[in-house]
Formats: C-alpha cells, sequence, structure tokens
C-alpha cells in the first residue's frame, strides 16, 4: 500500500510564479524611452544650430547697409482750397551704401511715400524689377525718386497756411518712407527676402525760376530692419 507523501516544508514563504508586466506598462516604458530619445537630438540640433550660427556671424559679420538723402528739391507744391487739391513736384537722390566685406545685397524694389504734416501726399517707384540691381561689398549705388502729379487731400486752416508759410520761407519739412525688398548673396550662395523700412526726415528746399540756386545738406536715414 503506498505511503501518502507530505509536502515538503519550504524555507520562506512562496507567492506562485512571477507575474509578466502589462502590456500598458509596456507601452508607456517605451513611449518614455522614445520621448527622451527625441528630446536628446532636438537639443543636440538646437546647439549646433546656434553654434553654426555664431560661426557664421563671426566669420562674415553682416550689416545692415546705409542710406542717405544727398540731393533734394521742390519745384512746386499748390493747394487748392476749393477743390482740396495739391499739386507737387519733388525730385529725391539717394545713395546707399554696402559696409560688408564678404556680403553683397540685392535691391530687388523700393518703395518711397513722401508725407507732408503727416499727411501722405504722394509715393514713387524708386527700385522695380526694371532697374534692380546688385550690389558688390563695400559698394556705392545712387538711386533717385520723382514725385510728380496731383492728389486729394485735405488740410485745414492751418495746415494751408503752413503751405504758405514754407513756401516763403522756400523749404518744406518732408519724411519719405522707403519700405525696401532686399536679399544677400555670400559667394555664389543668394539667401533670405528682407523688408527693412528706411525713414528720412527732410528739409527740402523750395525752388522757382526767380530762385534756381538751392543748398541741401546731405541726410543720413533711419533704418529699422
Amino acid at each position: 500500500m503506498a505511503e501518502n507523501k507530505q509536502p515538503t516544508n519550504l524555507n520562506g514563504a512562496y507567492y506562485g510564479p512571477a507575474i509578466p508586466p502589462r502590456p500598458a506598462e509596456r507601452r508607456r516604458s517605451c513611449c518614455c524611452c522614445l520621448f527622451s530619445v527625441i528630446w536628446k537630438l532636438l537639443l543636440v540640433l538646437i546647439i549646433l544650430a546656434v553654434i553654426a550660427v555664431l560661426v557664421f556671424w563671426v566669420i562674415v559679420q553682416p550689416r545692415i547697409f546705409k542710406f542717405y538723402v544727398n540731393h533734394a528739391e521742390i519745384t512746386q507744391f499748390d493747394y487748392n482750397t476749393n477743390t482740396t487739391q495739391l499739386r507737387y513736384n519733388m525730385v529725391l537722390n539717394f545713395t546707399a551704401h554696402n559696409p560688408n566685406n564678404k556680403l553683397g545685397i540685392y535691391y530687388d524694389q523700393v518703395l518711397a511715400k513722401a508725407f507732408y504734416q503727416d499727411t501722405q501726399f504722394a509715393s514713387a517707384n524708386v527700385i522695380t524689377f526694371m532697374n534692380s540691381f546688385r550690389q558688390d561689398k563695400k559698394g556705392t549705388n545712387p538711386m533717385s525718386g520723382v514725385f510728380s502729379g496731383q492728389q486729394l487731400i485735405f488740410l485745414d486752416y492751418s495746415q494751408y497756411s503752413q503751405v504758405t508759410h514754407d513756401k516763403n520761407r522756400r523749404s518744406f519739412d518732408i519724411y519719405v518712407k522707403l519700405y525696401f525688398q532686399i536679399r544677400f548673396r555670400l559667394g555664389d550662395l543668394i539667401y533670405g527676402t528682407y523688408k527693412p523700412r528706411v525713414k528720412c526726415d527732410l528739409n527740402v528746399p523750395f525752388t522757382n525760376a526767380t530762385k534756381a540756386f538751392t543748398f541741401f545738406k546731405t541726410t543720413k536715414c533711419d533704418i529699422h530692419f
């Protein structure tokens, strides 16, 4: 007759077989690892980009162009109070200078707007695709804007009185805003489309047949890049 075997005594507690991790926990662990890898890769790319920009800046040392008005005159500025029509004729000659040693500049488009007593009275296309050009390193190039025509604008009594006063003193306080579209050239690489704005505060001489001689002081313009 077979003997009944008693269970063998185990030293310590026995809790059964190990429970494998749940699928959700495995997915969460994989997602955390993937996020960590992506974050480290992104951080490395940011650091490399910053280093590249710094190296480019140190080697190229890019600087914004300089812009001047070297001649200006108004030959007509007549305001009709009955029709509120202004007849005007103004010529401005500009100079653009590229101070960079390694960068050329493409002037693709320049639009100029003229203001008198904070009222725009004229605009002119200084540079269009028809006369756009490339400015070489350390180059200086002329531009010109002709503002001629008629415009309906409203001037109150004090503003109209200022027109008469300016005619008598033979100069007008005019400011011009210019809107640029430019690109840069480094070697054979042409990059970027930038739209800096330029403002020129001018005291423009008024000339006519009775007094042809005028004097205009070259004026440096403010550039907002």
